[in-house]
């Protein structure tokens, strides 16, 4: 074999090596990158402005979408739309707080409104449903892709049980939950994941099962720890 072929042949042979590590390669930035965003809101949140409209606007979402009974949790579109345009309150990078999940070694920003570029940055707060900031009658849905782009993100969500708990850092506090109940639901049981009167609740939900195209959702009820 000549040396131009054998050349050839090497590169041919990089080209495919590269080709497989580089969603590798990209999950692992991706990841990374998502907790660097997670820890520079948990080391600036101390020292940040309190927001008191921001809070009470929050706040008096949480009531209207129990009060209507989250009559507008009716398609995609919902899920997408924010509770609150966060850069009219000065949050330019628009995350709203921290999801940590010791049991998956898990810490990612949240986000409000499931969009494709929330998602595809970290975790998000479903539209029309509440916003975690606790309070009884109100059901913080958060949503994760379970794998993006070589990311794992909610990927191993199975890891949880119940009984483990699971952290919400927002803009004013930390919020601390237990894991209560886990099911896997049909993608139009909206019913599933709807406010529970007098509860102070968080989901998480994810896709099911892995690298399925999203056939079933994987639920992931909690309560919170009363402190």
């Amino acid at each position: 074999m000549g040396k131009k072929s054998l050349l050839f042949a090497a590169l041919l042979a990089m080209l495919g090596v590269c080709l497989i590590l580089w969603p590798v390669l990209h999950g692992s930035r991706l990841q990374a990158q998502a907790i660097d965003t997670a820890q520079e809101f948990l080391e600036q949140q101390a020292e940040a402005p309190q927001y008191p409209e921001l809070l009470a606007a929050l706040q008096e979402y949480n009531r209207q979408l129990h009060a209507e009974k989250q009559s507008g949790l009716v398609d995609l579109a919902a899920c997408q739309a924010p509770a609150a345009d966060l850069t009219a309150y000065g949050i330019a990078d628009e995350v709203f707080g921290v999801l940590k999940i010791p049991a998956m070694d898990l810490t990612m920003p949240i986000y409000l409104g499931a969009s494709d570029e929330h998602l595809a940055a970290g975790t998000a707060v479903l539209g029309q449903t509440s916003v975690p900031i606790g309070g009884d009658s109100t059901n913080a849905v958060i949503a994760g892709h379970r794998g993006w782009q070589g990311a794992d993100y909610f990927r191993y969500i199975d890891l949880l049980q119940v009984g483990d708990e699971v952290t919400v850092t927002n803009l004013w506090e930390k919020l601390t939950y237990t894991v209560t109940e886990i099911s896997i639901i049909q993608p139009h049981e909206v019913d599933k994941i709807r406010i529970q009167s007098d509860r102070d609740l968080l989901t998480l939900l994810t896709c099911h099962p892995y690298a399925s195209g999203g056939r079933q959702r994987y639920v992931v009820v909690c309560e919170r720890t009363k402190n």
